[in-house]
């Protein structure tokens, strides 16, 4: 990474959605360069093209420029505006992969989001664990009042055919977090989605969440995926903290776009996203 007055420029393909929105929030411009540029197939894939068509939406004046070969983009960010959104997520990712960043976005926005998504429902975060374990991270911050995912149908690879609905209030400002007693978990709740995929969320006596999830293998019985994501929740476990993997990266980010008053929560190992 590097950095010349308002332009930051940044060279590969990973974290390109985490580039993005931090840009969009600081109003900084970035310059991604050498995406897959040794690749036999360089430059943007579908998805990423299909993620930057949904940023057109939900900003205003933000301006994409994305060279010839598709090796570079340069990102110069507009207004968050939110309102009533409408987009048919590539089905190479899941919503997951296009909904997450929305929710970081959201409590920023000039209107309230009213955002449909539609594609595959179990893939890059399953929506189910984004409703029931990251969006109650939003919550720690304040925002309560209207914040909703609701899926209207659930879609697997390779055709997708799901539909989730997202609304977000807007804030003024952000609670602090005082988040430091994981407690003990108290009950574990599972879910399972169409195309042989198993989430599992574990509750503490404070409220701490801990996910895992799992989508199937070819061959893979009904009692592997159940052993193989009961394993993950348990490796996430012991990890320790309040706040799980999943969700590390979002509070984080609210911690630091909060209120100065200082903000406290304890958590595990860092991942890779975060």
């Amino acid at each position: 990474m590097s950095g010349s007055g308002n332009l930051i420029k940044y060279s590969g393909h990973n974290y390109f959605r985490q580039r993005l929105i931090l840009s969009l929030l600081s109003g900084k411009t970035v310059k991604i360069d050498k995406i897959r540029s040794d690749d036999d197939n360089p430059g943007l894939r579908d998805y990423e093209v299909s993620f930057l068509r949904l940023l057109e939406k939900v900003t205003n004046g933000s301006i994409i420029e994305i060279s010839y070969t598709g090796t570079s983009v340069l990102y110069k960010p507009g207004i968050i505006t939110g309102g009533k959104v409408f987009h048919e997520c590539h089905v190479t990712r899941g919503i997951g992969y296009y909904l997450e960043p929305m929710i970081a976005l959201a409590p920023f926005s000039k209107n309230p989001f009213n955002l449909t998504l539609t594609g595959i429902t179990n893939e890059n975060t399953d929506v189910d664990l984004i409703r029931t374990v990251i969006l109650q991270q939003l919550k720690r911050f304040g925002i309560e009042e209207g914040l909703e995912l609701k899926i209207s149908k659930r879609g697997s690879p390779p055709l997708g055919g799901g539909e989730v609905n997202f609304q977000c209030p807007i804030v003024r400002s952000l609670k602090p977090l005082q988040f430091i007693d994981e407690g003990r978990i108290k009950r574990i709740r599972g879910i399972a989605s169409p195309g042989f995929a198993l989430s599992l969320v574990a509750e503490s006596t404070t409220g701490a969440l801990v996910s895992s999830e799992t989508a199937a293998n070819p061959g893979d019985t009904p009692e592997d995926i159940g052993k193989r994501t009961a394993q993950l929740l348990l490796s996430e476990i012991r990890k320790g903290g309040c706040v799980d993997s999943i969700s590390q990266w979002l509070v984080l980010l609210l911690m630091v776009l909060g209120p100065e008053d200082v903000s406290k929560v304890k958590i595990g190992k860092l991942s890779a996203f975060s």
